[in-house]
């Protein structure tokens, strides 16, 4: 019966949703973190970073983080969680996505939420080392459902791969989607969209037979990025077979090892179908937390440590 009743009681401030998202995504201050970053060479011959932070004794267990759209290592919320984790003796691998890490890369495509063959590439790599025996994943947004896609379509895992944890996760990407379009949250669409437009327009410069101004003027909504880049650049016939082929939800009966769901129920980001109660209530390693409170990755206890961090770390290192 894995549907886990939420302690999560946060002050009244960070009830609203609208407060918990925005403070969390802006306001809080920057937990320190040092990190050293290694570059990727990804099968294609593009490349992507990961920032690492290591324990302060050796350890055979790494977390592997993936952040959300547009994010970074360098987002609050990833330096939050990997800092509650580096310090109960956990390595840190904190993935920036292809072109995220401060410099195009160096290809057309570049990131989607469903583009787990970087994710497998990263993963690979990091047990080349032959350092780790325990490998976990901890995907916030966009990185919950990339990673929940991963556990489910895959007919075997490595067996180090333990545990995962997808926090504030659209499970849904049509969904959501439409969430996003409502008007109380222009405010995030709007600064999606700028940013994406940003990107595309750089990138124009590489691929400009491929990428035209005039494609750039008709992107008015995410929607419409979806339409002009995401879908053709990655093989999809439009954006709803990108959302279809690439929604988690599809894939979470298939996954097979322990994973937690975090999805507050007043997260404006999420739809309905992104809270699988029935699904989670028939097996046994879907477990699905629904705080009443906690925004879109705004589950704040402490500016020090969040209550998703905290909450993570126990699930990870529970039995």
């Amino acid at each position: 019966m894995p549907l886990v009743k939420s302690t999560y009681a946060p002050y009244a401030i960070f009830k609203n949703g609208h407060f918990s998202t925005i403070y969390s995504a802006k306001l809080r201050p920057n937990p320190k973190l040092a990190q050293e970053r290694e570059r990727v060479i990804l099968p294609d011959g593009d490349f992507l970073d990961i920032d690492w932070s290591f324990s302060k004794k050796q350890s055979k267990r790494v977390a592997i983080l993936l952040h959300g759209l547009e994010g970074n290592a360098q987002r609050t919320y990833m330096k939050g969680q990997a800092r509650v984790l580096q310090q109960n003796d956990w390595d840190i691998a904190a993935v920036n996505y292809r072109g995220c890490s401060g410099e195009l890369n160096s290809k057309y495509p570049s990131y989607n939420a469903g583009r787990t063959d970087d994710l497998d590439a990263v993963i690979h790599h990091i047990l080349k080392k032959d350092q780790y025996v325990e490998i976990v994943l901890v995907g916030f947004s966009l990185g919950g459902n990339l990673l929940l896609k991963y556990l489910g379509e895959s007919e075997s895992l490595p067996r180090e791969i333990k545990k995962g944890v997808a926090i504030s996760s659209p499970l849904s990407l049509k969904g959501s989607l439409e969430s996003l379009g409502q008007f109380y949250n222009w405010v995030y669409r709007t600064s999606f969209l700028y940013d994406l437009k940003k990107k595309y327009k750089t990138k124009m410069l590489q691929y400009p037979e491929k990428m035209k101004a005039s494609d750039l003027k008709k992107i008015k909504s995410l929607l419409d990025f979806d339409m002009i880049y995401t879908a053709p650049a990655h093989g999809f016939k439009d954006a709803f077979d990108y959302y279809e082929k690439n929604s988690s939800s599809a894939f979470l009966p298939n996954i097979k090892i322990p994973v937690l769901l975090l999805n507050a129920l007043n997260d404006t980001f999420l739809s309905p179908d992104c809270y699988p109660i029935q699904l989670a209530s028939t097996r046994k390693n879907i477990y699905l937390e629904t705080p009443k409170y906690g925004g879109h990755v705004g589950f704040h206890a402490t500016n020090s440590v969040y209550y998703s961090e905290q909450r993570t770390l126990e699930f990870l290192n529970e039995a």
